[in-house]
């Protein structure tokens, strides 16, 4: 086997993602494997696991497939040698996905903010009650 490549179990410790999402993501071709072992085992490079880490993180940002699907593709056509007209095309919508990454971060921000309210609310209440019972 190449060194370069890797089998799903490794790429699966490696990335944190479960055996069974990545076969997910392959499934519905945002990152199959680069390749088989003699024996059928999917054989990912370097390259996959990116890809699949940069899936991971676009997950609890809540980016469709869809969405995922397109920036993967627009990664892809930047590793490309483009014209410098077609380039500024890819670059600009690259930073639409990072200002739609960075609204979305704030959202999560604010859910994340209201969500320790809560739990300081009632922490504090358990211990006024608790107080109470205690008397």
């Amino acid at each position: 086997m190449n060194s370069d490549m890797h089998q799903i179990g490794e790429v699966a410790e490696t990335t944190g993602l479960s055996l069974r999402t990545i076969r997910h993501y392959e499934e519905v071709g945002l990152v199959p494997p680069s390749g088989r072992s003699s024996g059928g085992f999917r054989l990912y490079a370097d390259e996959d696991i990116e890809r699949l880490r940069l899936v991971k993180h676009m997950k609890p940002l809540d980016f469709s497939l869809e969405q995922m699907r397109e920036l993967l593709e627009l990664r892809d056509q930047l590793a490309l040698e483009v014209d410098d007209h077609q380039r500024v095309g890819l670059l600009e919508r690259l930073e639409m996905f990072a200002s739609d990454a960075d609204r979305r971060c704030e959202t999560l921000r604010e859910q994340l903010a209201a969500a320790k309210s809560m739990a300081e609310m009632l922490r504090r209440e358990a211990h006024l009650r608790t107080s109470a019972v205690a008397r």
